[in-house]
C-alpha cells in the first residue's frame, strides 16, 4: 500500500463520561467550595483526541476503546459516531464505563479526578487490523503495557506513532525509541525529561525524533532533529480549558496525516485549541474542520511577529 493511501488515524485510548460542576474557583485540599451548574459531557483524553482528529482536523478517523455494559456508554458513542469517528469497542462487563469528575472555575482553569474504570481493560490483542492506517495516536490513560503493545505492532506496520504523554508518568526507554512525535505540556516534559532546568534541556534529554511542548496561553514550541520552532497561541478570551489539549493533539496528528509540514501544523492545531477554550465541555467544545479554516484565513486573528517574539525571550531560546 502507498503513503498516499495510508492516511487514516487510529487512536486507541480512553473514554469517559465527564461530570462537571462550576464555582467560583477550584478548591484547595481540605476546601469545601459551593458550586453552581452541573453537567455531563463526552471526555477522555482518547475520546477528545479522536473527535478533534474528525471534527477539526477533518481526517479519516478510527478509535479503539473500552466501555462498561452501562448507561455512561451511550452518550460517549454517540459523540463519537457523530463526529464521523469509526469505533473499535470492546465491552466489559466487569467494570464501568470511565468517569472524570471535574471542577471548572470562572478563570477557565479546572481540576480533574479520573476514575479509569473499563479504560484499563484495553489489552493488546483487542488491537484492530492496521490496514490503510498512517498513524497511530496514543495517551496515558490506559494500562502502558497495552500502550507499549500497541506502538511496538504500528512499528512493524510501519505505522507513524504520536504519544501524549498525559497524565505524566516516567516513560520506559524502549517506548520513547518507538516514537516518532512525543506531545507533552511543561509538567509532563519535566517528568518524562527528569526535571530538566530549563526547556531547552528537556527538549534535547528526549530522544524522540519530534517533541511538542504546549504552553497554555503562550503557545507551543517543537523541536524536530536540531531545529527549534515556535508557535505563539491565538488570542482568545477563555471560558473552558477542558479538552484543549486533547483538540491540539487531534488536530495536530490529522494534518500531519494530511502531510501537512509540521510548522502549519502546529498552526492548526493551535487554532483548534484555540477555538476550543472559547466553549463549555469537552468534546462539545471541538470547532468543526470549516471554523478551524475560518480562524487560520483571518490574518489578523493570527499571532504576529511580537508574539513570536515573546514566546522565544519567555522559552529562553
Amino acid at each position: 500500500m502507498t503513503p498516499a493511501h495510508r492516511r487514516a488515524v487510529l487512536v486507541a485510548g480512553s473514554a469517559n463520561l465527564d461530570f462537571v460542576v462550576r464555582a467560583a474557583h477550584v478548591p484547595a485540599p481540605g476546601e469545601t467550595v459551593l458550586g453552581r451548574e452541573f453537567s455531563t459531557f463526552p471526555g477522555g483524553k482518547g475520546a477528545n483526541q479522536a473527535v478533534a482528529c474528525a471534527h477539526a482536523g477533518g481526517a479519516d478517523t478510527q478509535m479503539l476503546l473500552a466501555l462498561g455494559e452501562d448507561d455512561f456508554a451511550k452518550p460517549i458513542e454517540a459523540s463519537l459516531l457523530d463526529a464521523g469517528v469509526q469505533l473499535h469497542t470492546v465491552r466489559d462487563a466487569q467494570l464501568p464505563t470511565g468517569t472524570a469528575f471535574i471542577c471548572l472555575s470562572d478563570d477557565a482553569e479546572n481540576a480533574i479526578t479520573v476514575a479509569p474504570g473499563a479504560n484499563m481493560a484495553l489489552r493488546a490483542e483487542h488491537l484492530p487490523a492496521l490496514e490503510g492506517i498512517g498513524w497511530l495516536l496514543l495517551q496515558l490513560e490506559t494500562p502502558l503495557e497495552t500502550v507499549l503493545a500497541y506502538a511496538y505492532a504500528a512499528r512493524a506496520a510501519g505505522i507513524k506513532i504520536a504519544l501524549n504523554a498525559a497524565p505524566a508518568q516516567p516513560l520506559p526507554e524502549e517506548l520513547l525509541a518507538l516514537l516518532d512525535v512525543l506531545i507533552v505540556n511543561e509538567g509532563e516534559l519535566a517528568v518524562v525529561a527528569g526535571n530538566p532546568p530549563d526547556l531547552a534541556t528537556g527538549l534535547a534529554r528526549v530522544q524522540v525524533p519530534c517533541v511538542i511542548v504546549t504552553l497554555g496561553a503562550r503557545g507551543c514550541l517543537a523541536r524536530v532533529g536540531d531545529e527549534i520552532l515556535l508557535q505563539p497561541a491565538f488570542r482568545i478570551a477563555a471560558l473552558d480549558t477542558t479538552a484543549a489539549g486533547d483538540t491540539f493533539c487531534g488536530a495536530l496528528v490529522a494534518a500531519l496525516a494530511h502531510d501537512t509540514p509540521l510548522a502549519d501544523a502546529l498552526l492548526t492545531a493551535s487554532a483548534a485549541s484555540a477555538l476550543a477554550c472559547t466553549r463549555l465541555g469537552a468534546q462539545s467544545s471541538i470547532p468543526t474542520f470549516t471554523e478551524v479554516a475560518a480562524l487560520l484565513s483571518d490574518c489578523a486573528r493570527r499571532p504576529g511577529d511580537d508574539a513570536h517574539t515573546a514566546l522565544a525571550a519567555w522559552c529562553t531560546l
